[in-house]
């Protein structure tokens, strides 16, 4: 029998697509949060000084590796872990994807993802044919529940969890007996006070789950601090006993993070410096696009960190795509990613200066004309 898999929704965009292409110009497109800037030059050459890789990678990746993310915990997050703790992993999504199979979850169990929430945690649950549930109270979460996604920043409302809100989901999970994983992949692009000047909290925090990690992982990506996202550059960390299981599964199906991507993630993880850079040009698309949206008429929901603005014109969410497009200006409907999206689009800060710069003159123009 064929798996009851949800619906791909990036098809919906097709005709929308068309549309704002069709726009004097040509079309921007905000659609989806994939980096438009170069990989940076520290990562490239470590790279390349890697590429005479004729043996077998490590599943678990190389002492090194392990340790400059372990090292990356205690210098970014004030996280103490050993290198038993941490496991690298071919970009995020399949992790996100394949953990509720690997940890051999299926009929009758419940997998709990955000209202608002990236396709991928509902898929995994389907995958094994477990009920997917989209919750934010952890008081709901059932007592079948046997793994628990949270995810800030959020992706698509740039939403943020505190210390207290991570702690009672990780509380009520281990009442459950569940495990609670925290998807972090945006921390380090926190616009808000405080998350403007340190990284947004993780699930890790010794505030959060005590002096023990038991049941709680935490995953994250050097997607979008350092534009790896043609690398597949990724890594979770947590409870050593879940992950033991996790390399085993891995080591059999052959799951190896290449040895040049390894060494690249390596000095990607020391240098803080292009993260501080790329998180400038992000902040200021960023605040032209928001000025841009809120002069014609959207109001901006959550959005304290991350790569997109939350946006609505208090209308479905189709009809300000539909808007947008006529000005050639591709997004993202907030249906993509679940009923608590139905009147927000998502608004994504990864084009370059020019195409961002684009769509803030294309609303300032639509602002113009309703003032005329």
């Amino acid at each position: 029998m064929a798996l009851d898999l949800p619906d791909f929704p990036w098809d919906q965009l097709v005709p929308f697509k068309q549309r704002a292409a069709a726009y004097e110009g040509g079309i921007v497109d905000l659609s989806v949060g994939s980096p438009v800037d170069p990989t940076p030059e520290v990562v490239r050459r470590a790279l390349a000084r890697a590429t005479d890789a004729h043996a077998y990678p490590q599943v678990a990746g190389t002492p090194a590796l392990r340790e400059a993310i372990a090292d990356w915990y205690g210098r970014r997050q004030g996280i103490a872990l050993t290198p038993e703790q941490v496991l690298p992993t071919i970009g995020s999504k399949e992790f996100i994807a394949g953990l509720a199979l690997w940890l051999g979850i299926g009929p009758g169990d419940t997998v709990v993802f955000p209202e608002a929430a990236y396709p991928t945690y509902e898929l995994g649950a389907a995958l094994v044919r477990a009920e997917a549930l989209a919750s934010d109270d952890p008081a709901a979460w059932p007592e079948s529940t046997k793994l628990v996604w949270l995810n800030s920043p959020g992706n698509p409302d740039g939403r943020v969890l505190s210390v207290e809100q991570l702690r009672v989901a990780v509380a009520r999970a281990r009442e459950l007996g569940a495990v609670v994983v925290g998807d972090e992949c945006y921390a380090e692009l926190g616009w808000e006070p405080p998350y403007d000047s340190a990284p947004t909290p993780s699930i890790l925090d010794p505030r959060v789950v005590g002096d023990r990690v038991d049941g709680v992982l935490s995953v994250y990506s050097l997607s979008k601090q350092s534009n790896l996202a043609g690398y597949r550059a990724a890594f979770v960390a947590g409870d050593a006993r879940i992950l033991a299981d996790v390399l085993a599964v891995r080591k059999h199906t052959g799951m190896m993070p290449p040895l040049p991507v390894q060494e690249a993630m390596i000095v990607a993880l020391a240098d803080d410096t292009h993260v501080q850079q790329q998180k400038s040009r992000y902040r200021a698309r960023r605040n032209m696009l928001r000025r841009a949206l809120e002069g014609a008429g959207f109001r901006i929901d959550h959005s304290q960190a991350g790569l997109y603005l939350w946006a609505t014109r208090g209308e479905p969410a189709l009809d300000t795509v539909g808007w947008l497009a006529d000005r050639g200006i591709l997004v993202a409907p907030g249906t993509f990613y679940g009923v608590a999206g139905a009147e927000h689009v998502r608004v994504a800060l990864t084009a370059s200066d020019d195409r961002i710069a684009a769509a803030a003159q294309r609303l300032a123009s639509t602002r113009r004309l309703a003032a005329s």
